[in-house]
């Protein structure tokens, strides 16, 4: 079983007024296939303890991007009040089906739901860092522009990368698609392609069933879900 290593958070920005991505430096740590996770760990001086699972942003090093959840016992801490230099546990990296390689030729259909693009940004990222050309496409549902994660990178996407936004509730000016829930018409065409879905377990659901019936291939659609709890 993989051991719990012992991480230091060295920096923190917020992606939207609810989720900050967290840098830690995790000496130990063995390196990670985009699309994987880790276990965090916290100990409250009591001992008592609370784990939650967060996928990898980054293509290597450790970054994690936490939405905040009301109510919750984790991600409030990691979101308002760890700081840098302060330490948590994780263990990882989890998962070996839910992954990209960069030595994959075919195309790639990226499709996130909210806070689901976390693992799929470790995959964008990670394209970059190997230097391929494979192409990605990345449709990505959101409520409103205020909470788009990793605005910089997104909005100006490298070479090879197209980037479509899907606003739910409330679209930026200018924006040609109305706001609406995800549509065939977003997804398709693109041809043959691995397709990864990642959001609420909902959305993760209704998007396979559209790209099944647009005629994606069953075995190439890859799917990756969280529950209300995050």
């Amino acid at each position: 079983m993989t051991r719990w290593l012992t991480a230091r958070l060295v920096e923190a920005r917020d992606e939207t007024p609810t989720a900050r991505t967290l840098r830690f430096e995790v000496p130990g740590w063995p390196g990670h296939l985009p699309g994987q996770h880790v276990d965090v760990r916290l100990t409250a001086e009591d001992g008592y303890t609370a784990r939650r699972s967060y996928s990898l942003a980054s293509a290597a090093g450790v970054e994690l991007t936490v939405q905040r959840v009301a109510g919750g016992e984790v991600s409030p801490y990691l979101t308002r009040d760890l700081r840098p230099g302060d330490l948590v546990e994780l263990r990882g990296p989890v998962g070996g089906w839910f992954v990209w390689r960069a030595a994959d030729p075919a195309p790639v259909l990226l499709v996130a739901g909210g806070a689901g693009i976390v693992p799929l940004m470790s995959m964008i990222r990670a394209r970059r860092a190997a230097g391929v050309s494979t192409p990605f496409r990345l449709v990505y549902s959101l409520r409103s522009p205020a909470e788009l994660y990793y605005a910089a990178e997104l909005l100006d996407p490298p070479a090879g990368l197209e980037v479509s936004l899907v606003h739910t509730r409330r679209t930026p000016p200018g924006h040609a698609r109305p706001a609406g829930r995800l549509t065939a018409a977003d997804l398709g065409p693109y041809g043959e392609a691995d397709c990864f879905v990642c959001g609420p377990s909902g959305y993760v659901e209704a998007a396979a069933d559209l790209l099944l019936g647009l005629g994606h291939d069953p075995a190439r659609i890859r799917t990756e879900r969280f529950g209300p709890t995050g």
